[in-house]
């Protein structure tokens, strides 16, 4: 029995110019394949076209119609499409045609009248003969009857045109590069040219570059520079939005693109373009196997599951990636918002967007895609990786895959250690716990709970007081006080780590190891990604490190972006583990006595390598003729005991009751020539008799104290001091604070004195004074915040001031002192 859609097609081949034959595919395979070619169908993306043009939203064209009978046949034959699938789109095409035409004869007669407008006379004669064959065989009973096709199409279910199965769906968002006919892809059929296409277009020549782009696309992608230069522009005037265009050159048609989208009102937006050339991109890996089935799919879902989280709809879509397409492409779109392509896909009754976009994958798929994208950023370098990108954006070409660093950017990596933190190879990775500073993160968040109840640091003092600026600066802490500050010191500490390992100089498992301490320190603190990022803006707002460049619209974009990679971060949390020593709160206080003669002393002392360390030898032998350990314990011991303290009381106070013999004792030193011991010892005679700085009034031990701390922590770099020798002296100094003074401001006061009095001759003694006491209205104060941390701590003794801060980002009590 003849089947009559078979019947029917192989008809309408005849006027394709093929002979009659009950089947319509009777082709050889390499003839189907070679005749596709002249039609410029080299593989079934552009197949899925030419059917989709069959079916535009608004009058068909008869011709397409016609054209996609015989590509239907040739698909078939070249065996890309299976002879249920083209039937499937027979039967629909042929449907539209009984309903559109009432018989042969008018279907002919569309026909000749298109061919008439395009004005082909060439071929005329052949298709009339066509034709009349056509006739001939309806009429003859060979082929079927307008009517019997009717009545045979009524009986028909139609079946699904493109692939329908849950796994299929994720894939369909690609459509607008090529609409998937079938569901695996296969390499010469689908993208014959993938491989090329890969390594001209994107530079990825392999697996592991393919999935590194894959990552980079969906955490980052060009919305990223776009999205920050809108941000800025929008902040900006009009003189300086010109000013920024000026400065692009090269760039400049790309920046009128943008300056057009801000003025026209245009939704700034575009990262559909990045996620659909992620699911284009995972397609070709399959087609070239360099994916597995299920990393594809993962990968695919995972832009099917960011596009559906940002956009309503398949419209809304379109146009996101067509703004990002006159971004990137340089060419602005006119008055033509989509492309023809895409207008088949939004309007075609046979679209395979015919999905609701939001319906496009279920609940378990987006969880399967997440859980992949977060087994792609396990590794626990990822965390630094991320950190640092916000300062280095293009480190996120490096994730999922390890890559391998060129020698330029070792050199790179090393000039920057060196120059930058004085970081050198010989000291191994235990160098960089000495970025790792919780007590700072402690002072700030005590500062911050502080000024957020109104219990602040005094706002002015003795030597002076901090600018209106600075104290709005300092009450801005308020906003803090939420948040734990220990990613605003944690961020530099991962930037730090990256280097490290770029420069190849440190030991990588070490580096390792120090990142998940990082990771167990963050997850612990903030518990997950939009915590971390608004703990971040908030802290990188109050404390740029460049007031006019701070890092608040990079953090931004990372919170507010659902791809960002801080969303696949592996959270769960680890033992509590530190990358470096947290001081006890007593340490600490101790250890700031140093005042503003040691103004980083924000942790632990740390063992100096070679460079650092002959550096600070240099500076004991110049400023204390201290050549050794030995020699630096015993000073230490003075300081402690007596110091320049006990000078001034025995060689200077006694003049304080005898004015006269002061006198006399300076016209003395003044009537003759003077050695080097005569002539400071002539100035501090003349400072006891003008009371500079008060030192006749003040108890200058803190002198003392300041710069036995100061020396304690050098030696202990040099590894002059262990352990228990600092702790010792630590000790000491805190008790004698505690015996001579009451308050970090008559510490201060005493520190003032004695640096003042015991200075040596020098031209510059003003401009030292001005320094010093701009340094000490900064500790008191907390005016910068981070100038030292005596406005957080209270002073050894003292009755507690402070408010406990909201979170456990603080430093633990010393458990001497607990009653």
């Amino acid at each position: 029995m003849v089947d009559p859609l078979n019947a029917w097609w192989s008809q309408q081949l005849v006027l394709c110019g093929w002979a009659y034959a009950p089947d319509p595919i009777a082709v050889e395979p390499a003839q189907a394949v070679t005749r596709l070619a002249e039609f410029d169908i080299v593989e079934r993306g552009e197949l899925g076209w030419r059917l989709l043009e069959a079916f535009p939203a608004g009058v068909p064209d008869p011709q397409s119609q016609l054209a996609a009978m015989e590509y239907l046949a040739l698909a078939v034959a070249a065996d890309w499409l299976s002879v249920e699938h083209a039937r499937a789109w027979m039967l629909r095409l042929t449907k539209t045609l009984q309903a559109r035409y009432a018989d042969l004869d008018e279907w002919l007669a569309a026909l000749r009248d298109v061919r008439l407008e395009r004005g082909w006379a060439q071929g005329d004669e052949a298709f009339a003969r066509a034709s009349e064959a056509l006739a001939t065989l309806e009429h003859d009973g060979e082929g079927v009857t307008w009517r019997l096709l009717g009545d045979y199409l009524e009986t028909c279910t139609e079946k699904p045109l493109w692939p329908s199965t849950e796994t299929s769906h994720a894939w369909l968002p690609r459509a607008l590069f090529a609409p998937s006919l079938v569901e695996s892809p296969d390499y010469l059929r689908d993208w014959p040219d993938a491989a090329a296409w890969l390594n001209r277009i994107w530079q990825i020549q392999d697996r592991d570059d393919l999935i590194r782009t894959l990552l980079w696309l969906g955490s980052q992608g060009h919305r990223y520079g776009w999205d920050l230069d809108v941000a800025r522009l929008l902040e900006q005037d009009e003189s300086a939005r010109q000013a920024w265009l000026a400065g692009l050159i090269d760039q400049r048609r790309y920046g009128e693109i943008v300056l057009a989208f801000i003025t026209q009102g245009e939704p700034l937006e575009w990262a559909a373009w990045d996620w659909l050339r992620l699911i284009d991109l995972a397609y070709a890996g399959l087609a070239l196997g360099w994916l597995a089935d299920d990393e594809a799919e993962h990968f695919a879902l995972h832009g099917a599951d960011l596009l559906t989280r940002r956009y309503s709809d398949w419209t809304a879509l379109v146009h996101a990636y067509q703004r990002g397409r006159c971004l990137f492409e340089g060419q602005y779109p006119g008055g033509k918002s989509i492309t023809e392509e895409a207008a088949l896909l939004l309007y075609s009754p046979v679209s395979p967007w015919c999905i609701p976009l939001k319906e496009l994958i279920n609940d378990r798929q987006r969880e399967v895609s997440r859980e992949a994208m977060r087994d792609w950023h396990r590794d626990d370098w990822h965390w630094v990786l991320a950190l640092a990108s916000v300062r280095e954006p293009e480190l996120l070409y490096r994730q999922g895959i390890a890559a391998s660093i060129p020698e330029a950017r070792r050199e790179d990596a090393r000039r920057y250690l060196a120059e930058t933190l004085g970081l050198f190879a010989d000291e191994g990775v235990q160098g960089l716990a000495r970025y790792w500073l919780p007590a700072q993160s402690h002072h700030l968040n005590q500062l911050a709970a502080d000024v957020a109840h109104n219990i602040l640091p005094p706002s002015k003092t003795v030597f002076g007081q901090p600018s209106p600026e600075e104290l709005r600066a300092r009450s801005a802490l308020a906003a803090c006080a939420g948040h734990a500050a220990t990613i605003h010191m944690a961020e530099k500490y991962a930037f730090y780590l990256l280097m490290a390992d770029d420069s190849g100089s440190f030991d990588h498992h070490e580096l390792r190891r120090l990142a998940r301490a990082l990771r167990s320190v963050l997850c612990h603190l903030y518990g997950e990604a939009q915590r971390l990022l608004e703990a971040w803006i908030a802290w990188e707002t109050v404390l740029p490190e460049m007031p006019d460049d701070t890092l608040v619209h990079e953090i931004r974009w990372h919170r507010d972006d659902p791809g960002s990679c801080f969303y696949w971060l592996d959270w769960r949390r680890p033992a509590w583990r530190e990358p470096g020593p947290r001081p006890s709160l007593s340490r600490f206080t101790a250890l700031a006595l140093t005042g503003p003669l040691n103004p980083g002393t924000w942790g632990e002392p740390q063992r100096e390598g070679v460079v650092e360390g002959e550096a600070a030898r240099q500076w004991l032998e110049s400023h204390y003729g201290l050549h050794n350990a030995d020699e630096l314990r015993e000073f230490l011991t003075f300081l402690l005991d007596a110091g320049d303290r006990q000078e001034y009381q025995i060689n200077y106070a006694p003049y304080t009751l005898n004015r006269a013999r002061l006198e006399e004792e300076i016209a003395i030193l003044e009537s003759g020539e003077c050695s080097e011991d005569e002539r400071h010892h002539l100035l501090r005679l003349r400072r006891v008799r003008d009371n500079d700085t008060r030192c006749n009034d003040t108890d200058m031990a803190a002198w003392d104290l300041a710069q036995a701390v100061d020396l304690a922590i050098t030696g202990c770099t040099l590894g002059w001091l262990d352990e228990a020798t600092l702790e010792n002296m630590l000790d000491k100094a805190l008790f004698l604070a505690q015996q001579h003074y009451g308050s970090w401001q008559t510490y201060a006061e005493g520190l003032f004195a004695g640096f003042a009095f015991f200075m040596g001759e020098t031209t510059e003694r003003e401009a030292f004074l001005q320094d010093f006491r701009k340094g000490l209205v900064a500790w008191l104060c907390g005016t910068p915040p981070l100038a030292g941390p005596w406005a957080s701590l209270d002073f050894p003794g003292s009755r507690p001031r402070h408010w406990a801060p909201r979170h456990i980002d603080t430093l633990p009590g010393d458990s001497r002192t607990l009653h």
